[in-house]
């Protein structure tokens, strides 16, 4: 028999626990690359030191476990469970499952995540905690489970994958979900606490960061839709550039996206399922660069460095993007909220402003310095400036 005594011998430290837990939804959203299909997710917006994982399978079955300062509250919710306060006669939680929880964490079975609409008690069949200063996970000492079930509780199917955090269970859950294989050596990856890589992304799931994916994911947050426009100054809706461009390596230009003050991004190179295409910025002045190698990385790098065009200007940290943090200070939990939305890899500043600059470099020996079909000396000029030696 498989219950909640025999889980909390085999659930690791509360900040493992979390690190996995955060991993298993990075996970779920690539691989899947639509969130109303996920089933594992991470919630960091409660407030400080508090968060969320959650899990719900989409067949009725859940669980919750809330981190705060006064310790760790894991609850499960098996709906075929003879302990589920559903299928008792007097539809209350099973005895003892909840009875010897801390006061300091018991208020949080009251939450929204562990209640449904218009039900006095918490959905539950099974629970464990983790007080601060605790040595030890706890259960209800004193559960009679019923008989004739291996699984009674539903513990053992709702935590396996917090019970046995090998890559190899992880990879075969999602690969039983999502139908598909899924690479061991990317899961291994994610699993270690390693930001995701547009490779790793790709590995996971080779149409997450495809230019029709991201499209809809735009078109599908407002949010992220809003900021693209007005301060990442790459608006989808201005799509007509001032004037015609080529490029002399003789690959097509697409304008993709605008800016406030003239400027235009463009796609290079054709539409090839499955292959990038780098991003090439014109301002109004006759200035061009490339900027990105493919649409997710110049997404990146105006979600993560909204004053790229002073980094191509010769400024770095830390005057490069100060002004911009002064008049936006929420702009890194801005940041974080876009990325994920977007199911675009974790970046860092340095990261991203590494990245730019060695795209730049490369316009003009790779011949990506437009110019103006049929007008005489009408070659742009590189925005990059370099430092003197």
């Amino acid at each position: 028999m498989s219950t909640v005594h025999e889980i909390a011998a085999l659930l690791p430290e509360p900040a493992k626990l979390r690190a996995h837990l955060r991993a298993l939804a990075i996970l779920d959203a690539t691989i899947g690359g639509d969130s109303q299909f996920c089933r594992y997710a991470f919630d960091t917006s409660r407030g400080p030191g508090e968060e969320t994982a959650l899990m719900e399978n989409g067949s009725g079955d859940d669980f919750s476990v809330h981190f705060t300062p006064a310790g760790v509250l894991i609850r499960g919710f098996d709906h075929e469970s003879e302990m589920s306060p559903y299928g008792t006669d007097d539809e209350q939680v099973w005895p003892g499952v909840i009875d010897e929880v801390p006061a300091a964490l018991s208020s949080l079975l009251d939450e929204p995540a562990c209640r449904d609409k218009g039900v006095d008690v918490p959905r539950v069949t099974a629970c464990l905690w983790r007080a601060t200063g605790n040595r030890a996970w706890r259960t209800g000492s004193a559960i009679a489970f019923p008989p004739g079930s291996d699984d009674p509780d539903g513990s053992g199917f709702l935590f396996r994958l917090l019970a046995d955090r090998s890559a190899e269970a992880v990879q075969a859950q999602f690969e039983d979900y999502y139908e598909r294989p899924v690479p061991l050596d990317a899961v291994r990856h994610v699993l270690a606490g390693h930001p995701l890589t547009p490779a790793i992304t790709a590995a996971l799931n080779p149409a997450a960061l495809s230019h029709d994916a991201l499209l809809r994911r735009i078109a599908a947050h407002p949010e992220a839709a809003s900021y693209l426009a007005c301060d990442g100054e790459f608006d989808l809706v201005r799509t007509d550039p001032i004037e015609s461009i080529a490029l002399p390596n003789g690959l097509l230009v697409e304008p993709v996206a605008g800016c406030n003050a003239g400027g235009t991004h463009y796609l290079c190179g054709p539409a090839v399922p499955g292959s990038p295409r780098p991003v090439l910025y014109t301002d109004s002045e006759g200035r061009a660069s490339l900027i990105a190698e493919s649409l997710a990385e110049a997404l990146t790098l105006t979600i993560v460095l909204p004053s790229w065009h002073d980094a191509l200007a010769g400024f770095r940290a830390p005057a490069l993007n100060s002004d911009y943090l002064d008049d936006h200070p929420d702009h890194p939990a801005v940041r974080d909220r876009l990325l994920t939305a977007l199911g675009l890899p974790p970046a860092t500043e340095r990261e991203v402003l590494g990245r730019l600059l060695a795209t730049a470099a490369r316009t003009v020996p790779d011949d990506f310095l437009p110019y103006v079909p049929d007008e005489e000396d009408s070659a742009f000029q590189p925005m990059l400036e370099l430092p003197a030696d």
